[in-house]
């Protein structure tokens, strides 16, 4: 038989301490939410929307670009946001999106447009196109929103101006607003509801703005004036 030495035997009981105190860590660490951490469990969610082409837009013969869009810095957040009450606003927990709201928005309008083959060119502010029209959003809201109802709504408030480029000139300003009411309280469904928002709006923004932009041509003359003829 093996007897520890005397510094063995003083050393157990302080091993002994210290596994224990290691394992009461742990626990508590699980139950904070510890160890991989929140962002490992965090689901990363990536609507995808597409929208058809509505055949009662107009085919346009001018070029536009898209500028930044802007939005406050809570509702152009990864984290997505729910309004509970009217005065209240916070996140759900454990959930995030893959791009900000504002890309998201902007992503969903430039594609439609492209894809529709109703306009010569679009692209995004810098891209190196000679445009005759700009677009500038401002995104007011992108939250899920309650209002007093059992199931919240996904909801997208955007304000969108068109704006002639050569004079600078506000074509038209018009805001949009879309509430799709999600199938249950889960994240995953209001996801989808926002997905649907989002179609719902980048249609009708797409439309606006080519009409707008038709509606412009027409009032304005892009030929430069006429020289009189000197007189003899």
């Amino acid at each position: 038989m093996i007897t520890p030495t005397t510094s063995a035997r003083r050393a157990l009981p302080r091993l002994a301490v210290a596994l224990a105190l290691g394992t009461l860590l742990a626990g508590c660490s699980s139950l904070l939410g510890g160890g991989g951490g929140e962002r490992d469990r965090s689901t990363i969610y990536a609507p995808d929307p597409r929208v058809e082409a509505n055949p009662a837009w107009p085919r346009a013969d001018w070029q536009l670009t898209l500028s930044p869009p802007t939005a406050a810095r809570m509702i152009d957040s990864f984290r997505i946001a729910v309004r509970p009450t009217p005065a209240e606003l916070q996140v759900y927990r454990g959930a995030s999106w893959a791009k900000t709201p504002t890309d998201m928005l902007q992503d969903t309008v430039l594609r439609t447009m492209e894809d529709s083959g109703n306009i010569p060119a679009v692209a995004r502010q810098g891209a190196g196109i000679t445009a005759d029209y700009k677009l500038v959003i401002d995104l007011r809201r992108f939250e899920a929103d309650y209002n007093g109802n059992v199931l919240p709504a996904a909801t997208i408030e955007a304000n969108v101006k068109l704006i002639h480029n050569i004079d600078q000139t506000v074509v038209g300003s018009r805001t949009f607003i879309a509430a799709q009411p999600a199938s249950s309280t889960e994240v995953a469904q209001v996801v989808d509801a926002f997905s649907v928002a989002l179609q719902s709006i980048s249609g009708e923004m797409v439309g606006w703005i080519l009409e707008s932009g038709n509606a412009h041509e027409v009032t304005h003359d892009r030929r430069p004036p006429a020289v009189a003829a000197p007189r003899r």
